[in-house]
């Protein structure tokens, strides 16, 4: 019954809706200028890895006659026509917002300009660095019968020229000839000009410099046309693990690979020539359908670099400066094995430090008491102060055993890297497990104590990477509860050797069993429903696609559980639904920091049972990857959650509620603004001011306007 297609929205297409979202935050008013600017640049990034990974992939199944249907029951073909229209229309919106955003940039003093723009002192100044700078790295690439057409790598600009013998030379009657001039990546793509105005800042773009002064790099000839382009490439991996003697070799030529996969996307700057469009898009043996012909400059990502200029500090957001943990205050000299032995720590980033993980692992390296550790790692910073501390604790003669999934996506050189150094430093590194990418966060830290063994273990949402952990919502655990240390060795047991699956005291696991958990709680719920009793569910995550998960929700809604679901990216149910999905509500929270948290929460007549997991509720989690959920047992944890939940239903400024059609509608207040965010900030201040409160103490009244 709740399988029916019309019930279900395509996945590629509510990631899109997604990306607009992102998008709108360049046109809200509470976010200054520079963050204005640099959503733009995010939906830009967004786009780059849907098309390298997602489009790809549907280019394949179509190419390859293969006749696939989603939960929406659309096949590759159908897919594909209906993102080119909703892609197109996204980056048409996209370029009139970063118009209005530059224009207003002009009203701080900040220009892009032209080289007609300039005055003649600002033309040899242009000149002499074009001489200088531009011309040595530029190589022009011919393309004829002696020279084929190029290899022109993923996400690289070129600007293509037809030229000409100039008039009076010998061969001024030849016909013309196309060559290509790359836009190098080494050089900064938006140069500052000298200043003629105190008042004014005025700067340019690599590649009109580059065209301005085309001529240059072919003597003798002159330029007839020229347009800038830029080529999205098949960015995915194809690894046949079932053949790989070392995955990791077999992942460093796969990345070697990648540059060089098919073309998908041609992005044009401006209308474009229509030879020089139909040269490139049979080199690159593209269709006219795969052009973005835009009305602006390409590779809006480079305006990250400019968002973090020096100065204009009003143009960006305040500073944020993440707290001591709320649960740490009024420890402060303490070893953290001493604190957590006093009781479980429950931390929130970015609000709350992500320092006190770093520290964790820092202080186990180094304490004499502790004899091994193990981790998973997923995707870490490549200067990652975790990995010094697992060198340092390998060099200190401690068991150090570290799961690195070299399959991470785009985090894969990286990652190979890291395990690389600490192999070297006498750590004992896994790549992954075959078939399955290791998606959970556990760290397990054993130390001896008095004779005694015991297990200290950090679970968490999010990755250990210290620099994501500023941007990203996440929340983790330290605990030595027995239960959960005798889990951990048990979870570790089974992803570094052959340990058949344990009976798990509180771990939830997949691919083992967390589907089966997940529908068993709904069920639950089902149950007091039927009972006549309260039926409550809120689940927090990035997305929601798994079509068994979404069919157990449509039959809890239609038995009378009101479930309210907080979900960042993709959704593909559909709310509203008379008799199927009325009882359910879908909200995403769009803001300063990307919600990456995945929290669930289930009334259980009273019982309220709580759980953080690395999973979202999708098929490649539940089926495909290694993941964790645990449930949150302490009551004051519990609260916690609750109310944090809490606070993202009642946010009012950055939230979008979700129609029955799929569209979104943002919310927007005059009065009582309740930014979840802005809250969970001013929180964590309020918990180092005031340390002699509890943890909710400390928290403001969730209705109290965040303006």
């Amino acid at each position: 019954m709740f399988t029916n297609s019309k019930y279900y929205f395509n996945r590629e297409l509510s990631w899109l809706k997604f990306n607009q979202r992102v998008l709108q935050e360049a046109i809200d008013k509470s976010n200054p200028l520079m963050e204005k600017l640099r959503f733009i640049a995010i939906t830009s990034s967004n786009l780059d890895e849907f098309f390298m990974i997602r489009v790809a992939g549907l280019r394949h199944q179509e190419a390859n006659g293969i006749v696939r249907y989603d939960a929406a029951h659309m096949d590759a073909k159908a897919q594909l026509k209906a993102i080119d229209e909703s892609a197109k229309r996204l980056v048409r919106v996209q370029y009139t917002y970063l118009r209005n955003v530059l224009s207003a940039l002009e009203k701080e003093g900040l220009y892009f300009v032209t080289p007609q723009d300039l005055t003649e002192k600002q033309q040899a100044w242009l000149r002499t660095y074009f001489e200088r700078e531009v011309y040595p790295v530029v190589t022009p690439l011919a393309v004829d019968s002696g020279h084929p057409f190029p290899f022109l790598a993923n996400k690289t600009m070129n600007t293509v020229v037809t030229i000409r013998h100039r008039e009076g030379h010998k061969n001024s009657t030849a016909n013309e000839k196309i060559a290509i001039l790359p836009i190098p990546s080494v050089l900064n793509r938006i140069v500052e000009l000298p200043s003629v105005d105190k008042n004014k800042r005025q700067f340019m773009y690599l590649e009109d410099i580059i065209t301005y002064y085309a001529d240059a790099f072919f003597m003798g000839h002159e330029i007839v046309n020229s347009m800038t382009f830029r080529v999205t490439r098949d960015a995915d991996l194809e690894i046949d693990e079932e053949e790989a003697k070392d995955l990791l070799r077999e992942m460093e030529e796969s990345l070697r690979r990648r540059r060089r996969g098919e073309a998908v996307r041609l992005e044009v700057m401006g209308e474009g020539n229509k030879d020089l469009l139909q040269f490139i898009l049979n080199s690159l043996r593209l269709q006219p359908g795969d052009v973005y012909e835009v009305g602006g400059h390409l590779d809006l990502c480079m305006y990250f670099g400019f968002c973090d200029m020096p100065g204009y500090e009003h143009l960006r957001y305040k500073p944020f400066e993440s707290c001591e943990p709320a649960e740490l205050v009024g420890h402060e000299g303490e070893r953290i094995f001493s604190v957590i032995r006093q009781g479980d720590i429950f931390v929130h980033h970015p609000f709350e430090t992500f320092r006190v993980v770093e520290d964790f692992v820092a202080q186990a390296a180094n304490d004499p008491d502790v004899l091994a550790i193990k981790q998973t790692l997923y995707r870490v910073s490549g200067d990652s102060p975790i990995i010094s501390s697992l060198v340092k604790a390998a060099d200190n003669g401690k068991q150090v055993t570290v799961l690195m999934e070299v399959k991470a996506r785009f985090d894969e050189a990286n990652n190979i890297l890291m395990a690389r150094r600490l192999e070297k430093a006498g750590c004992h590194v896994i790549y992954g497990l075959k078939g399955l990418k290791t998606h959970s966060k556990i760290t397990m830290v054993v130390r001896r104590e008095d004779d005694v063994i015991r297990r200290y273990v950090h679970l968490a949402t999010g990755n250990y990477n210290g620099k994501t952990a500023r941007m990203y919502t996440d929340c983790g655990i330290f605990t030595c509860n027995d239960e959960y240390g005798e889990d951990a060795s048990a979870f570790f047991n089974l992803i570094s050797g052959y340990s058949d699956p344990p009976i798990w005291n509180k771990f939830i696991v997949a691919p083992l069993n967390l589907r089966e958990k997940i529908m068993a709680n709904i069920d639950e719920e089902i149950a007091w429903a039927e009972r006549g009793e309260e039926a409550y569910i809120i689940a927090k995550m990035n997305s929601l696609l798994d079509k068994k998960v979404i069919a157990k929700l449509y039959e809890a809604s239609s038995k009378g559980v009101t479930i309210d679901l907080i979900v960042r990216g993709i959704c593909t149910l559909r709310p509203g639904i008379p008799g199927v999905s009325e009882n359910i509500r879908v909200r995403s929270v769009v803001g300063r920091f990307l919600e990456h948290h995945r929290l669930f929460y289930f009334r259980h007549g009273g019982k309220d049972s709580t759980f953080l997991s690395s999973a979202d509720w999708m098929p490649r989690n539940l089926n495909d990857r290694v993941e964790l959920m645990i449930p949150i047992e302490e009551k004051r944890h519990k609260d916690r959650i609750r109310r944090i939940l809490d606070l993202y239903l009642a946010d009012n400024t950055k939230a979008h509620v979700m129609r029955a059609d799929g569209s979104y509608r943002k919310l927007v207040t005059k009065e009582d603004g309740i930014s979840v965010q802005k809250t969970l900030m001013k929180d964590a201040l309020k918990a180092v001011e005031k340390p002699s409160m509890t943890v909710i103490e400390r928290m403001q009244p969730m209705m109290k306007s965040d303006k």
